[in-house]
């Protein structure tokens, strides 16, 4: 048993490592957005079922010969698919929605190599039982340990893998870890033959054949893997897309997910009913509630740990009464095939039909009445075999539900009214609203839960800056000192409502860089910031970097970076190759002006190393809130050469910056938004 163990865990091990790895190689080439890790997600699911598809094809309908023969020539092949680096062919040219584009790189990067470690859990399983039917009851044991395999590798990733090694170095060591499998895989593929019966799948191993599950059981099989799956990608896109698209903000959801599965097959005591039916009640209540009550302001140590415990608990459920009902090993196959097939269509729900088809964020809250539905089902069907009627606290569950389906459907209505415009696309939600009246009148654009700008709806008062870009700060002091030289030349990479098109004056330049067509389209229709500006503007659709290199020398006399997705920053604008790119299009005496306000992260010291290894100097202009003029408090870091900083009217200004020594330069190889939380 130990050779199909490790055989086993090493394939979990790189099937889970691989996929914080290769998303975040591929991240930036997508502008840095939290959807990159969904669609990448629906990938890796799509796969899985398509592993488990293939596993129970084989076991069933092919002699354990010809199996062996096919997977030893599938296991070769794979080889060839190597090393796990991405094309760079890949890289888009607009900013089109790249879901399918994801899709495909990752096909054509680790498409086969994935599919067969997807295969090898239930293969390995069921050649285990065909082998030893008389234990067979230990191969949802090996089941575990798969999970377990899984586990380590998503935990170790943030912790000893990212920090310390290169993208391409952690590429090249994934390689040679999947070599090392290939050989276990095949050796034990070969050696199992000897041992096997030459019937015709695993059925022939036992001494009769087991009662194939109904059809019930295996729809309910399906939803409950359907309900845990959308309630993984549905909390982590809540996480990361008001955070950060970070690797640790994907891995830790996945890890409890999987931690679920690993308690639930293990044994049978680690689910217990009753205790974890009565926490999913609070915990759903409380997410729910958290969903809609002082979004804005919820701090990451009360949500991280709420979301968190509260998708443990709803997949602890799912995953036990998974658990609970699993049919006989002989079965396994079908069993691990219907809980790929919920998988994936939890992730083809979040990822695919949710941002196209709803205008907000609701698959979170939907996900949680489902599986609350899910739970009420699985328990009538058990008093119903057992010959009961409904008990008092079936029907206190229904009221419950009736009460959460209630409070759910009246605040997703509320949270669309009292908006003029409320749109979602790949890169995320977008709302317009109105607020106040008269002179203080404002309208807004809301990213997730981020003000992205705002504008006064009084005529004498709409082309004044306001949020982060009012005349006090950071990037208004770089415009201001340069602004007095003659015709200005300023780039920004962010459009949001584009109020810094009001400094742009008769005979200067402005040009904007978006990677969203929908950001675009609402300046455009909803503020009039574009449509006042008295210079000649530019408005580019693409990621900024991959524009910036496409394009020749720009000769910016400022460049402001401020380009975030909700309150999530997008780390390759933030690499010391990233500024080296915006330096290369600034005049020889211009500023680099870098929008660093954030609620979780401290990105002042990523922009002083940046700023040393370019030999630059900076320094830090923070600004307080003035309402009378609708602007926010905000923090700039203004990076130039040492003769901008001795102009008279910017000498005096801001602080300098401290560097911390335990961080390392931000490379497009490397990067660790962990080690910079607040």
């Amino acid at each position: 048993m130990l050779l199909y163990a490790c055989t086993i865990f090493l394939s979990a091990f790189l099937l889970f490592q691989v996929q914080p790895l290769i998303a975040k190689m591929i991240l930036p080439w997508f502008g840095g957005s939290a959807a990159v890790w969904t669609a990448c997600v629906l990938f890796f699911q799509l796969l899985l079922l398509l592993g488990y598809l293939y596993s129970h094809w084989t076991i069933r309908y092919l002699r354990p010969k010809t199996q062996t023969i096919l997977h030893l020539v599938l296991l070769g092949a794979s080889l060839l698919m190597l090393p796990a680096i991405p094309n760079a062919a890949w890289k888009p040219s607009g900013g089109e929605d790249p879901t399918l584009r994801i899709l495909g790189l990752l096909g054509a990067t680790i498409g086969l190599p994935y599919l067969i470690l997807s295969t090898t859990g239930p293969l390995i399983q069921a050649w285990f039982v065909r082998e030893r039917f008389k234990t067979a009851g230990k191969a949802y044991r090996l089941y575990a340990l798969s999970n377990l395999g899984s586990m380590l590798a998503l935990l170790s990733y943030p912790v000893l893998v990212e920090p310390y090694l290169t993208t391409q170095r952690q590429g090249y060591g994934w390689s040679a870890g999947y070599v090392l499998f290939v050989l276990l895989c095949g050796y034990t593929a070969w050696r199992g033959l000897s041992k096997a019966p030459d019937g015709e799948g695993v059925t022939a191993a036992g001494p009769a054949p087991a009662e194939a599950p109904g059809t019930g059981d295996m729809l309910l099989w399906v939803a409950l893997a359907a309900g845990a799956s959308t309630l993984l990608l549905a909390v982590t896109n809540h996480l990361s897309q008001n955070v950060a698209a970070i690797p640790f903000l994907w891995v830790l959801p996945l890890a409890l997910y999987l931690l679920s599965f690993i308690l639930c097959f293990d044994g049978d005591g680690w689910y217990k009913r009753y205790w974890f039916l009565m926490t999913f009640a609070v915990l759903v209540g409380g997410m729910a509630y958290a969903l809609y009550t002082d979004t804005d302001n919820l701090p990451l140590k009360v949500s991280l740990p709420l979301f968190g415990l509260g998708l443990f608990v709803c997949c602890m459920v799912c995953h036990g009464e998974l658990a609970r009902m699993r049919p006989d090993p002989r079965h396994l196959t079908l069993f691990y095939l219907m809980v790929s097939i919920g998988g994936a269509i939890g992730g083809i729900f979040v990822g695919l039909l949710a941002p196209r088809f709803f205008s907000g964020y609701f698959e979170l809250p939907l996900g949680l009445v489902g599986c609350a539905v899910l739970v009420l089902i699985v328990l009538r069907r058990d008093m119903a075999r057992d010959g009961g009627g409904m008990s008092a606290a079936w029907l206190a569950g229904l009221a419950g539900l009736a009460a959460l389906t209630g409070y759910v459907g009246y605040e997703m209505k509320q949270s669309t009214g009292g908006y003029k415009l409320m749109v979602r696309n790949f890169y995320g939600g977008l709302k317009v609203n109105d607020s106040g009246t008269g002179l203080t009148g404002t309208r807004i654009l809301t990213h997730g839960t981020i003000n992205h700008g705002e504008q006064f709806l009084d005529p004498s008062r709409r082309r004044m800056p306001t949020t982060y870009y009012g005349p006090h700060s950071g990037v208004a002091a770089a415009i201001h000192a340069v602004a007095g030289d003659g015709a200005m030349y300023l780039g920004v990479i962010g459009l949001g409502t584009g109020t810094l098109a009001t400094y742009g004056r008769p005979g200067d330049r402005v040009r904007y860089y978006e990677i969203n067509p929908l950001v675009i389209e609402i300046a455009h229709s909803e503020f009039t910031y574009l449509n006042d500006c008295q210079a000649k503007l530019d408005v580019v659709l693409g990621d900024a970097r991959l524009s910036l290199e496409r394009e020749p020398d720009q000769n910016f006399d400022v460049l402001a970076v401020d380009a975030f997705s909700s309150d999530s920053i997008p780390v390759h604008l933030l690499t010391v190759e990233a500024f080296r790119l915006y330096f290369h299009h600034l005049k020889p005496d211009g500023v680099l002006a870098v929008h660093v306000s954030n609620k979780y992260l401290d990105l002042k010291p990523i922009v002083e190393l940046a700023s040393r290894a370019l030999e630059k100097e900076t320094r830090v202009i923070d600004t307080d809130d003035d309402d009378e003029i609708g602007e926010f408090g905000s923090t700039w870091v203004l990076m130039a050469g040492r003769q901008f900083f001795q102009r008279p009217e910017i000498h005096y200004m801001g602080s300098t910056l401290l560097a911390r020594n335990e961080l390392r330069l931000w490379t497009d190889d490397y990067s660790n938004l962990f080690r910079i939380l607040k």
